[in-house]
């Protein structure tokens, strides 16, 4: 996974902590553990299914 690809995802990441969590403050900010755990490993599942690869090796 990309430098962008991560950052991408950890900016999604904490947009949704920050409406779910502290806007709204209902459970949806749980939503936000995909793409920041997917960020923090740098492994996609969805990716592996479709064969896509977004870091240049």
């Amino acid at each position: 996974m990309s430098n962008l690809d991560k950052t991408i995802r950890l900016i999604i990441a904490a947009v949704i902590f920050f409406v779910f969590g502290f806007v709204c403050q209902c459970w949806w900010w749980l939503i936000g553990l995909v793409p920041l755990l997917t960020a923090v490993y740098g492994y996609c599942p969805l990716y592996s299914l479709i064969g896509k690869k977004s870091c240049k090796k």
